[in-house]
């Protein structure tokens, strides 16, 4: 069975009036978008942006509601959970912003930070904060004495290794990384890649990677998922997609998208 099911996923986001007042057409971001992601595997979507890429990332994890659709991870309804049980899939499906500066509060510590889903969701182990705050700091590659510091003293791949951290400290099995290289250089990039595969490993995780780069999608990704104007066009294994894609679209971003080489550990 699947870890993750999408079924027929909807979303239409009503646009604001302009300021001549005049109504704009409503945005149809995701339209009967299904798929499914199987335990332990990585899932690349790819697909321009607008395409609608983070908003089903979103969706998937409840921070966004769909119009219409269903999600059910490993059973349960995720959109109709409440309760303990939302609480408990919340503990289970994590995320991994796009923009490492923006997504860490710069009023707080760094401890503060990777500690907060904790602090939010309840997942007590019996272990002070600080130990459990400095295990994921060293799994992502950094020294516990920055635990004590703020976000603005790190370099931009630095904070991103601060998010994984606050995304793995629940332990959970499922995580959306949406876009989490793109605005980072490209050596920083394939460092957090590279990371992503090894932590992947140690804490036997699901991810759904969001990313326009199909050169990392290709490296990291066990099944690509291409995205067009909110729609699945094709769904295939790696090597089917980026050797034999079927779809025009598919076609265009291979051969539009550079070659990237990143270096494996």
């Amino acid at each position: 069975m699947s870890l993750l099911e999408a079924r027929h996923l909807v979303k239409v986001f009503q646009a604001e009036p302009s300021h001549f007042g005049n109504a704009s057409h409503p945005v149809r971001a995701l339209n009967d978008v299904s798929l499914t992601i199987e335990a332990g595997e990585t899932l690349g979507l790819v697909g321009e942006s607008g395409s609608g890429k983070s908003t089903l990332g979103r969706i998937l994890l409840r921070l966004i509601e769909p119009d219409s659709g269903d999600v059910i991870f490993d059973g349960s309804d995720v959109l109709r959970a409440g309760g303990s049980e939302l609480r408990r899939l919340r503990r289970d499906m994590q995320i991994i912003f796009q923009d490492p500066v923006g997504s860490l509060d710069p009023r707080m510590t760094v401890e503060k930070i990777v500690y907060e889903p904790i602090a939010i969701h309840g997942s007590e182990d019996g272990r002070s904060r600080r130990e459990q705050a400095s295990e994921v700091m060293r799994a992502v590659g950094l020294d516990t004495s920055a635990l004590r510091r703020y976000p603005h003293e790190f370099s931009g791949g630095q904070r991103q290794r601060i998010g994984i951290a606050r995304a793995l400290i629940l332990r959970p099995r499922f995580i959306v990384a949406d876009e989490p290289v793109s605005a980072l250089d490209v050596s920083v990039g394939a460092q957090i890649v590279n990371l992503l595969k090894q932590l992947q490993r140690e804490f036997q995780l699901t991810y759904l990677f969001i990313s326009h780069s199909m050169p990392i999608v290709r490296y990291l990704a066990d099944r690509i998922a291409v995205m067009q104007q909110g729609e699945i066009v094709e769904v295939g294994t790696t090597e089917q997609i980026t050797t034999a894609p079927r779809h025009s679209y598919t076609k265009t971003l291979l051969a539009a998208t550079p070659e990237m080489e990143i270096a494996t550990q």
